[in-house]
């Protein structure tokens, strides 16, 4: 299977091949675990979203379109919204049930810390913070709290006190950007 793109991939999992969602698994799922890892830092927390982004990819009815832009991308957004969706699930949950400080030594630590997963995050929190450098420190704030504190654009209106069309406008213009500076060589005039 290792032979397919993606786009080739995602179509046989539309027609419930196992084995090509296994091959995008494969490809994959350390990327959607290090992205989840990052949205709440909790281990369990980042293994349930890689489950639930697989099985999304598994059940969906609409499939990766090629012509909206690379796959990878596709699949982020995915995990990014999954991941809000949790977060705020766990949130709900964390105002019925508060946690003591005398219970937080009995959460356990994370076993799987492995120096390749360690690797993976550090080489993609680099790139991220390389492409950073390319925008002005409102794109950072906009996408803090877009994509990592889980806040909607009419949210970040109301909080910023902006048109919702101008945040909209400025969150396309910010990803562009992102884009162009994250494509792997090669591919940075795709859209």
């Amino acid at each position: 299977m290792g032979q397919y793109t993606d786009e080739q991939l995602m179509r046989m999992v539309m027609e419930k091949r196992g084995k090509a969602l296994e091959e995008l698994y494969d490809r994959y799922a350390k990327l959607v675990y290090s992205f989840a890892m990052k949205t709440h830092g909790d281990a369990g927390f980042a293994k349930d979203v890689v489950q639930l982004v697989f099985t999304r990819l598994w059940t969906t009815e609409v499939g990766y379109d090629p012509r909206r832009g690379l796959f990878v991308n596709w699949l982020l957004t995915i995990t990014r919204n999954i991941a809000i969706d949790q977060l705020r699930k766990l949130k709900k949950h964390e105002a019925v049930m508060p946690l003591e400080p005398a219970d937080w030594e009995l959460i356990p630590d994370d076993p799987d810390r492995h120096p390749e997963r360690v690797a993976s995050r550090k080489w993609l929190k680099e790139r991220i913070e390389e492409a950073y450098r390319h925008l002005s420190d409102s794109q950072v704030s906009l996408l803090q709290s877009f994509y990592w504190e889980g806040y909607t654009l009419s949210e970040i209106a109301d909080r910023n006190g902006e048109p919702l069309g101008t945040v909209k406008s400025r969150l396309h213009q910010t990803l562009k950007i992102l884009r162009r500076h994250l494509a792997p060589a090669g591919e940075e005039g795709i859209e």
